[in-house]
C-alpha cells in the first residue's frame, strides 16, 4: 500500500460523510429523512438500487466463484429483466397509490396486526444479519489487504456509514450509494480491462484457456433439482429478485422518493439492467483470473493454489489486487470493496430505522408522535441497528459458524415474507385464518428444508434431498398454496354451516 493507495481511501470515506452533511438541511422531518418524497431522480434512484443489490461480498465471491467454476452464477442476473417487469408494472404503481412508508402496513390492513409485526420483524432481523455478515466478511477481506485489526476495521466501517446514514436521511443514502456505485462500477472495470493484457501472450491467451477449460458455460440444462442447473438458480434467482422488489423496505422506500411514477419505474429499469452487465464483469474478472493464475501459476503462492485445488477461490482476487494492480489503481479497486459494503450497511440502517418508527413506535406507542420525538426515534433507530450489526459482525471473529447459522436464518425467515405478501396481493378472498395458517405451516417447512440437508442428527429418510437453492422458491410455495387450500376449506365449511342452519 502506498500513500496514494492511502490517500483515495481517505478521500473516498470523508466524500461520504460529506454528502451526508450537505443531506441534513434537507432531512430535518421524518417523512424526508425515511423517503425524500419526491424529490430524486430515476436515475439516482436507480444507481441506489443497483447499489443495493450489489454487497462486497459478490464483489469478492463472485471472482472467486467464476475461478472455481463457471458462469452457472450469472443466470441470477439474466433473471432481473423479469422482474423488472414485474416491479415496474406491478409493485410500483403499489407502493406509490398507497404512499405508505412502511412497506408492511398494507399487511395490516389485509390480516390484522399481527401479519404487519410479523414482516417487519422479519425484516429487521434480516438486516442486523445481513449488515454484520456484511461488515464481518469485508474485515477478513480489508485485514489481508491493509494488515489492519479487524476490529479496527469494522469499528471504523460502522461508525461512519451510521453516521452519514443518521446524518443525511434516505437522500443521503441514495446519494452516497449513487457515488458508491460509481467507484464500485470503475474499480470493476478497470481489473477488467487490466489482466487480459497482463497474460503473457495477450488478451488471446485468455480466450483461448477459457474456452478450451469450459469456463463461460452457465452450467447443466437437465432436470437434476438435486444439482445447480440453470433450472434450480433460475427459480431461486426469480424467488428472491421478486423478494426484492415486491417487499424489501429498502426498495419500497426508494420508490417513493423518486420524483415521479414514470420516475420510480425508471429506477427500477435502470438499477436492475445495470447490475446484468456489472456482475457480467465480476464473472469475466473469475474467469480472467483463472487464465492468469493458470498460465503463470509460479504467481499464485501454494496455500492459495491449495485452496484453489480444493474449490475455494475467494482470496485469489484480493491477493490478485494487492500483487499486480499498480499504485492508484489498488487504491480505487480497495474504495470500491468497502463502497459495495458500505452501500449495503446505509440502506439496511435507513429501512431498519424507518420501521422502528411507522411499525413499532407509531403503531404500539404513540400513533401521532411530534416530529421532534419521531426524528430522535429515527436517529436513535439508526444508532440501535447500526449498533447491533456491528456487535453481530464483531461477535463472528470469535464465533465464525454463527455467519452460516445467521444465513441459515436468513432463508427461513424470508421465505415466509414473500409467501405471506403474495397470499395478500393475489387475491382478496384470503382470509385472516388462511394466512395465518399458511404461515404456520409454512415456516416449519422452510426449516425442514433448510435444516435437515445432510445434518447428520436428522435420519437420511427424513433429510431434504434438494440442491439448497430451492429451499425459498419452495417454502413460497408451500405458504402461498397452503392458504389458497385453508381459504377453501374454510369457505366450504362455513357454507355448509350456514346451509345446515337453513
Amino acid at each position: 500500500m502506498s500513500t496514494l493507495d492511502y490517500a483515495i481511501i481517505v478521500v473516498y470515506l470523508a466524500g461520504t460523510l460529506g454528502l451526508g452533511f450537505w443531506c441534513m438541511r434537507r432531512s430535518r422531518n421524518s417523512d424526508s429523512f425515511m423517503v425524500a418524497r419526491g424529490r430524486l431522480g430515476g436515475w439516482v434512484v436507480g444507481l441506489s438500487i443497483f447499489g443495493t443489490y450489489v454487497s462486497s461480498i459478490s464483489f469478492l465471491a463472485i471472482p472467486g466463484k467464476a475461478l472455481v467454476g463457471n458462469w452457472n452464477s450469472f443466470v441470477f442476473s439474466l433473471s432481473l429483466p423479469f422482474i423488472a417487469w414485474f416491479g415496474a408494472k406491478l409493485f410500483v404503481p403499489f407502493y406509490r397509490r398507497h404512499g405508505h412508508v412502511s412497506a408492511y402496513e398494507h399487511m395490516e390492513q389485509r390480516f390484522g396486526t399481527w401479519a404487519r409485526l410479523y414482516m417487519s420483524t422479519c425484516f429487521m432481523l434480516l438486516q442486523v444479519a445481513r449488515v454484520g455478515s456484511v461488515m464481518y466478511l469485508i474485515a477478513v477481506v480489508m485485514q489481508q489487504l491493509l494488515m489492519w485489526d479487524m476490529v479496527t476495521i469494522i469499528i471504523v466501517t460502522g461508525v461512519v456509514t451510521t453516521a452519514y446514514t443518521c446524518i443525511g436521511g434516505l437522500e443521503g443514502v441514495v446519494l452516497t450509494d449513487a457515488l458508491q456505485s460509481a467507484v464500485l462500477i470503475a474499480g470493476a472495470v478497470l481489473c477488467a480491462i487490466w489482466i487480459p493484457f497482463c497474460m503473457p501472450e495477450g488478451p488471446k491467451q485468455l480466450i483461448e484457456i477459457a474456452m478450451a477449460d469450459d469456463k463461460f458455460s452457465l452450467g447443466s440444462y437437465s432436470l437434476d433439482a438435486t444439482e445447480s442447473t440453470v433450472w434450480v438458480v433460475m427459480l431461486y434467482a426469480l424467488t428472491i429478485n421478486l423478494q426484492n422488489v415486491a417487499i424489501n423496505q429498502s426498495y419500497t422506500q426508494r420508490y417513493l422518493s423518486a420524483q415521479s411514477v414514470s420516475e420510480a419505474k425508471k429506477s427500477v429499469w435502470f438499477g436492475s439492467l445495470l447490475y446484468v452487465p456489472v456482475s457480467a464483469c465480476f464473472f469475466f474478472i473469475g474467469t480472467a483470473l483463472y487464465a492468469y493464475y493458470t498460465a503463470q501459476p509460479e504467481l499464485l503462492p501454494e496455500d492459495l493454489a491449495a485452496e484453489w485445488q480444493a474449490g475455494k477461490g475467494d482470496s485469489v482476487f484480493p491477493f490478485f489486487i494487492m500483487s499486480a494492480l499498480p499504485t492508484g489503481v489498488r487504491g480505487v479497486m480497495l474504495a470500491a470493496i468497502l463502497a459495495a459494503a458500505m452501500s449495503t450497511v446505509s440502506s439496511s440502517l435507513n429501512s431498519s430505522a424507518a420501521l422502528t418508527l411507522t411499525d413499532f413506535y407509531q403503531r404500539l406507542v404513540d400513533r401521532e408522535p411530534t416530529e421532534s420525538r419521531a426524528m430522535k426515534v429515527l436517529y436513535g433507530g439508526t444508532i440501535i441497528w447500526g449498533v447491533a450489526g456491528t456487535a453481530l459482525a464483531l461477535a463472528m471473529i470469535r464465533v465464525k459458524s454463527v455467519l452460516d447459522v445467521w444465513w441459515e436464518m436468513s432463508g427461513v425467515l424470508s421465505g415466509g415474507m414473500l409467501g405471506l405478501f403474495l397470499l395478500g396481493f393475489l387475491s382478496r378472498r384470503i382470509s385472516n385464518q388462511a394466512a395465518l395458517f399458511g404461515v404456520i405451516v409454512g415456516v416449519p417447512v422452510i426449516g425442514w428444508l433448510t435444516f435437515s440437508s445432510g445434518a447428520t442428527s436428522v435420519p437420511e429418510i427424513l433429510q431434504n434431498p434438494l440442491h439448497p437453492f430451492l429451499t425459498v422458491f419452495l417454502g413460497t410455495v408451500a405458504i402461498t398454496l397452503t392458504g389458497f387450500v385453508a381459504t377453501m376449506l374454510f369457505v366450504n365449511h362455513k357454507q355448509k354451516g350456514q346451509a345446515n342452519e337453513q
